[in-house]
């Protein structure tokens, strides 16, 4: 395992068991007296992918997981649904010492379970942000050329696969400079067995579109303007159907919170501590 050496003196890498259900869970203590943000991570990614981010986070405190079946967590015997996950979130906060609300960011598909985790615990989470996300089978859909690259896993199991096909996967910057996906790569851990699937199965049917004006939750949502996974429109939707929420636009693709990082990490922070965005 990778971890940047400013990251390192602060990280916590563990398997905790729920239930029966084991989860490597990374934490990241910040001096912020803040309440920590939980992140869900997208389809396939295991917590390291995202771990240039929370460095820039700074004085942030952070919890992560790797989601069933991605990672360091095994997949269960049975699929699951974002609700299941949420449950299993809401032990997890409890297990590690949380008992009172905290903020709760998710990417891509983690982003969906960040929707349905802050309507199923809405005292849970204080604050929501949705970056690269949708509301789910109810949405603009991306290019097709792109999405049929996504069915399965092959990206993460074969990087001479993610050199081909990357740029247009992921657009923005990654069109532009061929060493992001490089380093990108160097971060994956390949998705275990049944876990791509169950991921896949989980957001199924699934969409947020009928009850996202019942959110109380200040939302900051926050896309790419070249995203050919998630096209912005998606974005635009979630801001409008959301009562207190923020839109941020960049000018990059999919993983803007990576090749951005030094961008978007500050405007997180800010809002995170209830500034001006």
């Amino acid at each position: 395992m990778h971890i940047n050496p400013e990251s390192a003196c602060s990280m916590q890498v563990r398997m905790i068991d729920l239930d029966g259900q084991s989860l490597r869970v990374a934490t990241w203590q910040g001096s912020d007296a803040s309440p920590p943000l939980l992140i869900f991570n997208g389809i396939g990614a295991n917590l390291e992918l995202v771990e240039p981010f929370v460095a820039a986070l700074e004085d942030v405190s952070v919890i992560i997981f790797d989601v069933p079946g991605v990672g360091g967590s095994p997949a269960p015997v049975v699929p699951y649904r974002f609700s299941t996950l949420s449950v299993l979130a809401d032990k997890l906060l409890t297990r590690l010492g949380h008992d009172g609300a905290v903020d709760v960011l998710g990417v891509s598909w983690g982003g969906a379970l960040a929707q349905q985790f802050a309507r199923l615990y809405p005292r849970r989470c204080r604050r929501l942000i949705l970056a690269a996300t949708s509301p789910g089978v109810l949405m603009v859909p991306g290019k097709l050329s792109v999405l049929s690259k996504m069915i399965g896993p092959r990206r993460y199991t074969d990087p001479a696969y993610l050199q081909k096909v990357g740029a247009d996967i992921y657009g923005g910057a990654y069109r532009r400079d061929p060493l992001l996906l490089k380093a990108h790569s160097r971060h994956i851990q390949p998705p275990r067995g049944r876990g791509y699937l169950y991921q896949l199965l989980a957001a199924s049917g699934w969409t947020s579109l009928p009850w996202l004006g019942a959110l109380r939750q200040p939302t900051l949502v926050m896309h790419g303007s070249d995203d050919p996974i998630v096209p912005l429109t998606n974005a635009r939707i979630l801001a409008a159907r959301i009562r207190d929420a923020t839109l941020y636009v960049i000018d990059d693709g999919h993983l803007f919170l990576v090749s951005r990082v030094d961008e978007v990490a500050p405007v997180v922070r800010r809002f995170l501590r209830q500034e001006a965005v």
